[in-house]
């Protein structure tokens, strides 16, 4: 996170102790819930509080206010997403793609809540909330970039790309989370496939950027005539 994140007069108070550790991580595990459920400007602290069985002064204790308290549960929920998906880094580059995808997956199928809060979060155009998630989509536009072109650090057509298959890949996700239509194995071949098209068109625009062998398989299979 860049420095304009890490102020603020709503930043979570962090205490020292391991009991006062373990309470703030329960509330932060509540709030999941309850914000990937309820919008933000539709709960109260005095909601919030009776609905997390706690004292509203605790919460305040914490994290300061209403704010605070959801700045932690985004930034809590975005580490989580950002380590499960950059996993693998020893593995060949196309495979660190395909772990990345699935631990992005796998992350999102069994912490829904979590991730409809980083994703759709209520709380509006809060420019620190949004710095967060822009934070979270280049990390892992850079780890597909490593995997896939052996660097992190790219130019504006390939990162545009990257990024516009990545915000298709939380919308399909979204979707995928609550209907649950696709086995993960199949979801996770398709947002491959995308990717592939994906780099393809990188490729034909800029040559210096060239397409992994996974992403041409298609081609491979299927020449083009003439």
């Amino acid at each position: 996170m860049n420095n304009s994140q890490q102020r603020g007069v709503d930043r979570p108070r962090v205490r020292g102790t391991d009991r006062s550790q373990v309470r703030r991580a329960e509330l932060i595990a509540i709030g999941r819930k309850l914000f990937a459920d309820t919008s933000y400007d539709a709960l109260s602290m005095d909601d919030i509080a009776r609905q997390a069985h706690v004292a509203k002064g605790l919460i305040y204790y914490y994290f300061k206010s209403k704010r605070g308290y959801y700045l932690a549960i985004v930034e809590d929920s975005v580490a989580d997403l950002v380590s499960r998906a950059a996993d693998g880094v020893e593995l060949p580059p196309v495979e660190r793609v395909h772990r990345t995808i699935d631990g992005y997956l796998r992350y999102a199928e069994h912490n829904q809540a979590a991730y409809r809060t980083i994703i759709t979060g209520g709380v509006g155009f809060d420019a620190e909330v949004q710095a967060i998630r822009e934070g979270v989509r280049e990390v892992i536009v850079e780890t597909i970039a490593e995997g896939a072109y052996g660097r992190g650090r790219i130019g504006p057509l390939p990162r545009i790309a990257l990024l516009g298959w990545l915000h298709g890949v939380e919308g399909a996700t979204l979707d995928w989370i609550g209907h649950q239509t696709l086995p993960r194995d199949t979801m996770r071949e398709l947002l491959v496939r995308m990717l592939g098209g994906t780099m393809r068109a990188v490729e034909e625009l800029d040559p210096s950027y060239v397409a992994p062998p996974d992403a041409r398989r298609d081609d491979d299979r299927h020449p083009h005539d003439g």
